[in-house]
Parts: C-alpha cells; sequence; structure tokens
C-alpha cells in the first residue's frame, strides 16, 4: 500500500477513534446530568442519551469499514479507555 494511503486510514482510524471518546465522554456527562435534582436538566440528559446511542451505532459502521479496509478489525470494546455505560433507572443512581 503507498504511504498516502496508509497515512490516510491512519487518519480515519485517529478521527474514528477520537469520536468514539469524544461520544463516550457525553455520554458520561450526560448520565450526571441525569442525577440533577432539576426536572429539565434530568430530561436533557436522556435526549443527550438517546442522541449518543444513535451516533455510537453510525460509529460502529465506521469500526467495521475501517477494519475492511485495513485488514484489521477493532470491537467497540477493544478501544483503549472507554467505558461501558449501562443506562440506570434514574431512581437507581447513586445520590450526587
Amino acid at each position: 500500500m503507498e504511504s498516502k494511503e496508509q497515512q490516510l486510514m491512519e487518519l480515519l482510524g485517529l478521527t474514528a477513534r477520537s469520536l468514539t471518546h469524544l461520544t463516550a465522554s457525553m455520554t458520561s456527562m450526560s448520565f450526571e446530568l441525569m442525577r440533577s435534582h432539576d426536572e429539565v436538566t434530568r430530561a436533557a440528559g436522556r435526549r443527550m442519551i438517546d442522541r449518543m446511542a444513535t451516533i455510537s451505532s453510525g460509529l460502529d459502521e465506521h469500526w467495521r469499514l475501517i477494519g475492511e479496509l485495513t485488514g484489521v478489525h477493532v470491537a467497540h470494546e477493544q478501544i483503549e479507555t472507554i467505558q461501558e455505560i449501562q443506562l440506570l433507572a434514574p431512581s437507581k443512581l447513586p445520590p450526587s
């Protein structure tokens, strides 16, 4: 593979990784918003979590295509520093 192609694939991988980290961070922040005593803030957190789930699904497709291009398939779970976040009912969230 040519050097430019390798660089472009590396750039694509780094961009997807950054977007994955950003999505995880925003999702984590949204769960913190859901701990608020303010209903408007909690609702905003729930909406943002739904949006992040949609974006995350799109990123899964990015990772699949990157795997096809590079021949190295990376699962979402293999991306370092990403935390898996589970949606908890507001009543199960620890107090802030």
